[in-house]
């Protein structure tokens, strides 16, 4: 008996420490000697693209979280698709994701500066915490080392991203298996303070069909969803867009979990925040606007946190020249 609990144990001990040492190769300092300049130019490129865009904020934000969420971050959101395999990007839950050009506009600056050294993983963690910077909410540190994947597959994609449908057991568990746990949802679900959404991925709280069994959703306030319906016009309508945060979709700030509270909540997974006692505690209080600086730091906290998932580093992966494409054939 001992030995066989031994023979089970040692590759945990051994997957535990392999895991804490990819963790520890992240150093905010990881380029200071290859490219120290990497925060300045990240930085600077993206001022110039949210002072063009600032509805970029969002989609660039999102894009980080889409990536983190399917084989850790590594950038394999970013991969296109080929004549042998469908990618990330291409999944149904992917297919409204914007901001690609965005991304390889800053690439393309830390190429000529530092060629090969600055992985798309890393710019995809810096530019998503400039975003948020430059929509006025907290900034963090971003550790960095991560190295690009060279994989990207659309099935894994639809299967594993927390579906806008989700409620909140269904939700905790994809987080827990990232890592991350039911204060994570509650507070990293606040992203939806910025950016819109198209009208499928709503639509059907909106409309009886059968699938509901003939009802509108119970758990949106009738007032908002009229208003929805004057801009989506049936659940296949994919011309319009809705700001997720009404009024402050391009700002960083707590009136998401106002709204939410109020069952304005755009999401089905934004109403199940609602049922739970945790998740509906953390909105109530944040909705009073009294805890802004604690939802800043919580914020931070759960960024850098999910920042850190699956990582490859040292000789894992590559460093893309071009982020939507691997350096070699691997397919």
């Amino acid at each position: 008996m001992k030995r066989n609990t031994s023979c089970v144990l040692l590759p945990v001990a051994i997957v535990l420490v392999l895991l804490g040492s990819a963790l520890a190769q992240l150093d905010t300092a990881f380029y200071s000697r290859t490219c120290p300049k990497v925060e300045e130019i990240v930085r600077e490129e993206m001022v110039r693209i949210i002072s063009a865009a600032p509805s970029l904020a969002g989609p660039l934000l999102r894009l980080h979280f889409h990536d983190c969420f399917v084989r850790g971050c590594d950038a394999s959101v970013l991969l296109d698709s080929t004549a042998g395999n469908t990618a990330e990007r291409d999944a149904k839950p992917n297919k409204s994701l914007r901001g690609f050009g965005s991304v390889e506009r800053v690439k393309a600056k830390l190429e000529a500066a530092c060629p090969g050294t600055v992985s798309c993983a890393d710019v995809l963690a810096l530019m998503a915490r400039d975003a948020v910077v430059l929509a006025k909410g907290p900034t963090w540190q971003v550790a960095l080392g991560r190295r690009d994947g060279v994989v990207s597959s659309a099935t894994e994609a639809s299967d594993e991203l927390p579906p806008s449908f989700g409620d909140v057991p269904l939700l905790s568990k994809i987080f827990a298996s990232k890592g991350l746990d039911v204060k994570d949802l509650v507070v990293l679900s606040g992203a939806h303070t910025l950016g819109t959404a198209h009208c499928p991925s709503y639509a059907d709280r909106l409309y009886a069909s059968a699938g509901n069994g003939g009802l509108v959703d119970p758990s949106l306030d009738s007032e908002y969803a009229e208003k929805l319906r004057m801009k989506c016009k049936s659940v296949d309508d994919r011309s319009m867009l809705s700001e997720m945060d009404p009024g402050s979709y391009r700002t960083f700030d707590t009136s998401y979990y106002r709204q939410v509270a109020k069952r304005r909540g755009l999401f089905r997974s934004d109403a199940a925040l609602l049922t739970d006692d945790t998740t509906r505690d953390y909105v109530q209080r944040v909705a009073t606007g009294m805890f802004d600086d604690a939802f800043f730091r919580d914020f931070a906290e759960s960024m850098a946190k999910m920042g850190n998932v699956s990582v490859l580093t040292g000789v894992e992966g590559e460093i893309r020249k071009k982020c939507y494409v691997v350096n070699k054939s691997y397919y």
